[in-house]
């Protein structure tokens, strides 16, 4: 067994002492539970105990880290991203400089429908390999779990590779992985005379496959104006039921459109988007075990409306944030940036936050038994900031990276 003490903590924050508490709701977003001049043992990959340094025990440690003067937090949960993607889509920011909208882009054939063209030609291993960078690239600004989705395949083989792609990195990072299928991204080029046909193929020959290489943990649909509607979104739904795979889905992004709803019915984890949300839908997310998700980075990136986040709070409802890292719409996976977008573009504040990105954000991908807090018997993947002179800093002093020391399964990642 290895023993490890972080002490002398100007402030350990995120504690959740409960570890029933699922989420964070409503008002109590605000509240971040943190003690002043703190130590916390760890003993092998998880949190033994913590306190006040006014009562650390007298024992003997294997590894001892000072934190004089700095902030320990729970590593970032990232709930949504498509970080496994063939190509970057520049060209296409171009274009939405010159003013076309997402939808624009998308009908030219761009988009989702420009990443799944390359996704058919580039090899599985290079496919990996990018990911993997991206995915250390993520854990130096503090984030320790992620959720991935397929969804530039679009056609059997494509999504597979995708997965398989998902799976290894699951095996080879030391980050928790969840993997999500969500072959219901777009409708291929194809297919756009005959969407009957490619529900078909995700629910008759895409969810079996899945479901023989056990490649998904959810499965997703883009249930928006101009992509899927409703009816295609339950019956995708009723398929991944046979096969064990909870919803995740993408919902009123653009529109109106019914996501929320549908996914409520469905029993979702998550809805994620939300640029859209009014009184109809903030009933149907209340007690519903649903996780609103919201994705700072799309709504910035492509210039649209922002989701009414202190409503929803106000109404009592909890509120996840994530990256959703992609090429075309939020190429990035700063999980720092995100929360500074939460407080400047959101008016949330920074406990709120905070509490977004790691035990709402924990419980959206399914791992809040697991992490998102700083709770004993939780995994021991925590950020050591650097010299910081509170909390309030972090979405503050947005350019700089805080993070000293990333620690993932009780071992230190970045010295």
């Amino acid at each position: 067994m290895k023993r490890t003490l972080i002490k002398n903590i100007k402030e350990l924050a995120g504690i959740v002492e409960d570890r029933a508490i699922k989420y964070l709701s409503g008002k109590d977003m605000s509240v971040l539970h943190r003690i002043e001049n703190a130590y916390l043992i760890i003993e092998d990959d998880k949190i033994k105990e913590f306190g006040s340094m006014l009562q650390l025990p007298t024992e003997r440690f294997d590894v001892e880290i000072d934190a004089q003067g700095k902030t320990v937090l729970p590593a970032w949960c990232d709930s949504h991203t498509h970080l496994v993607f063939p190509t970057t889509r520049q060209i296409e920011y171009i274009d939405k400089i010159k003013g076309l909208s997402y939808e624009e882009i998308a009908q030219r054939g761009g988009g989702i429908l420009n990443s799944a063209k390359a996704m058919a030609t580039i090899p599985e291993q290079k496919l990996y390999e990018e990911a993997l960078v991206r995915l250390d690239e993520m854990s130096k600004w503090g984030t320790g779990a992620v959720e991935i989705k397929s969804g530039y395949g679009l056609s059997l083989a494509s999504e597979l590779k995708m997965l398989r792609v998902i799976k290894r990195l699951k095996e080879t990072s030391a980050l928790t992985i969840k993997s999500t299928f969500l072959g219901a991204h777009a409708l291929p080029t194809e297919f756009q005379n005959n969407r009957a046909d490619y529900i078909r193929l995700i629910t008759d020959e895409m969810l079996p496959a899945i479901h023989k290489e056990n490649l998904a943990d959810y499965i997703d649909v883009f249930c928006d104006k101009g992509f899927f509607t409703v009816d295609e979104t339950d019956r995708i739904l009723e398929a991944g039921a046979k096969y064990g795979l909870t919803p995740k889905i993408h919902a009123n992004e653009l529109d109106y459109s019914g996501g929320v709803q549908v996914g409520v019915r469905h029993r979702a984890r998550s809805v994620d988007h939300l640029e859209f949300v009014g009184s109809d839908e903030i009933e149907a997310l209340l007690n519903s075990g649903t996780m609103p998700t919201v994705l700072p980075g799309a709504a910035f990136f492509l210039n649209m409306r922002y989701s009414p986040v202190r409503e929803m709070i106000t109404a009592g409802l909890p509120v996840a944030l994530a990256t959703d890292f992609n090429p075309g719409s939020s190429p990035s996976g700063n999980m720092q940036w995100i929360i500074s977008m939460g407080s400047i573009l959101y008016k949330m504040l920074p406990q709120e936050a905070i509490n977004a990105v790691t035990i709402n954000s924990a419980y959206a991908m399914g791992i809040e038994q697991e992490q998102g807090s700083i709770t004993v018997g939780k995994k021991a993947n925590l950020i050591i900031t650097k010299t910081i002179p509170n909390i309030e800093y972090i979405p503050y002093y947005y350019g700089e990276n805080k993070v000293d020391i990333m620690m993932i399964n009780g071992k230190i990642v970045n010295p």
